[in-house]
């Protein structure tokens, strides 16, 4: 429980970075982003596929297949509905709607995978989703506050960047879920051998996405200069930065997290992405967090410990008894 709990902790702050990259090249189109953070994850797995290639040689076609769904709407699709949101909420709104992420996880698992993994009661698991709920509410009240104190309001761009942010939610909802079916089917199999997989399912993915980008703007009247844009070394660097850290190593960290915890728990503790999000934004926004923001958090690291006292109950089996 402790192991898996610190890979989580570590997976999670590596992800909080892909939350202020949007923000660090803001002149970049999402679409962009999401197929050149990629396209560098996937050009990253080729060595490390060289080290992994007799595991990954006992992958079947079965499996691969499974890598490229989960790259698709994990990585790729993730990635572009969260970019394109912060660049239209600004960091804090996507955040904090991302950061709903454990409640949604939670009770989907719990609904779904109480055979496999144990249920956890309602009544106890309860209290945690509720000081989880509570917390993000709070961190979502500050953050509006200064959003209305600091810039004019539109509307309708933060009510797109909210539903963009609403359809990462549900794309990391079905990732971490199907993610983790395959990981637990597949006990004997190597995590970062799983985590290297994905990173070539991606490369081809990335690579039609990024032509698809190219051609869109070679068709439209837009003076981006493709592929690097207007800060290419920053650009490239920002990429790579992603592909390694975000991507490789916070995916091997989350596999190594999901074969040791319940799927109800792993999904709570996605929490430390969203904390660390918040605290890399107030970083680049250069100001401490205002109090409301503060007491959200401390109520979100309550949620957490006290899930991680909920320990998960077998369901009774149910006997078919003979006939008379």
């Amino acid at each position: 429980m402790l192991t898996g709990t610190l890979f989580a902790l570590v997976a999670g702050l590596l992800w909080g970075l892909v939350f202020i990259v949007p923000l660090l090249l803001p002149e970049y189109p999402p679409a962009l982003l999401s197929a050149a953070r990629y396209l560098a994850f996937g050009l990253i797995a080729l060595p490390l596929a060289f080290v992994d290639r007799v595991r990954l040689r006992e992958l079947t076609r079965a499996d691969w297949r499974e890598a490229a769904k989960l790259a698709l709407v994990g990585n790729l699709l993730y990635y572009l509905c969260l970019a394109a949101a912060i660049q239209r909420a600004g960091a804090p709104l996507p955040t904090v709607i991302i950061g709903t992420l454990p409640v949604v996880i939670a009770i989907t698992a719990n609904l779904r995978d109480a055979r496999r993994d144990g249920h956890l009661p309602w009544k106890r698991l309860a209290p945690s989703l509720a000081l989880i709920a509570s917390g993000i509410a709070l961190v979502n009240l500050a953050e509006m506050r200064h959003l209305q104190e600091t810039r004019s309001a539109d509307l309708g761009r933060y009510a797109l960047g909210a539903l963009l942010a609403v359809g990462g939610v549900a794309c990391w909802t079905w990732y971490p879920l199907r993610n983790a079916d395959w990981l637990r089917a597949h006990p004997e199999r190597s995590p970062r051998a799983w985590a290297t997989a994905q990173g070539l399912a991606t490369l081809p993915l990335s690579a039609i996405g990024l032509a698809i980008v190219w051609i869109s703007f070679g068709f439209s009247d837009s003076r981006f200069d493709m592929p690097l844009g207007p800060q290419p070394q920053r650009f490239v660097l920002l990429m790579l930065a992603l592909g390694l850290l975000a991507s490789w190593i916070g995916g091997l960290c989350w596999n190594e997290a999901s074969q040791r915890l319940p799927t109800v728990l792993a999904g709570q503790l996605i929490v430390f992405e969203t904390l660390a999000a918040l605290a890399y934004a107030f970083a680049l926004r250069g100001s401490m967090p205002p109090a409301t923001t503060v007491v959200g958090i401390v109520l979100l690291v309550a949620g957490v410990i006290w899930a991680l006292r909920v320990k998960p109950e077998p369901l009774p089996v149910v006997r078919v008894g003979a006939p008379h």
